[in-house]
């Protein structure tokens, strides 16, 4: 069975390179052609079953694709950034430039926010989950933060060694069964839109 894993389009928050976590920002115009743009990829990819993130921006491109009654879960959130939501990361490099690529790296976290080890492990339950309940390929609409940790818990890979995925695209995984270990990575950032500089892909 595949876990299509599909990040939202990019927000106008995404194009300020400010950090959304837990906060919220709509669809740029870009973001929406993004959103529209894997419409062709699920109908080929013709899942099972759908989910979301409950945030806003993964329900607008649940919308856009035609998966409105999808239903929506708040472990499939982003990472919460704690007291960094809505800063920018120019803003954090300048100021704050140990904590920002220590936190990249999974060795720091901000005050009020999530730890990687968290995150990961409420992801990787939330996406167990839907596995499980789902006779099928499963796609889940959800964040940059979210892809990675799903790598990083199903794969074992580093989530520093992980960039972003460009909006709009799809990551695919291959499970033997829901419960299984036996993981592949089957596609990474798979989509109409060209891979964006790292530099615009906060999330």
């Amino acid at each position: 069975m595949r876990l299509i894993l599909v990040r939202h389009g990019e927000t106008l928050w995404n194009i300020e390179q400010r950090l959304q976590g837990h906060a919220d920002a709509p669809l740029s115009p870009r973001g929406v052609q993004q959103a529209v743009s894997f419409i062709h990829f699920a109908r080929a990819l013709a899942p099972k079953g759908v989910v979301s993130s409950d945030l806003g921006r993964c329900r607008e491109t649940a919308r856009i694709m035609g998966f409105e009654d999808a239903p929506a879960d708040a472990r499939l959130r982003e990472l919460n950034m704690g007291d960094w939501t809505g800063r920018t990361k120019p803003e954090l490099i300048a100021t704050q430039p140990e904590e920002y690529w220590a936190w990249r790296a999974g060795r720091y976290y901000p005050e009020n926010g999530e730890t990687l080890e968290s995150f990961r492990e409420r992801v990787a339950e939330g996406l167990r989950d839907w596995l499980r309940r789902t006779d099928g390929d499963l796609l889940a609409i959800v964040h940059s933060g979210v892809v990675r940790a799903a790598l990083s818990a199903f794969l074992g890979l580093d989530q520093e060694k992980l960039v972003p995925v460009t909006p709009g695209t799809g990551t695919i995984l291959n499970f033997a069964d829901a419960s299984s270990d036996d993981v592949r990575l089957e596609g990474f950032n798979l989509g109409l839109f060209a891979p964006q500089e790292e530099a615009t892909l906060s999330d």
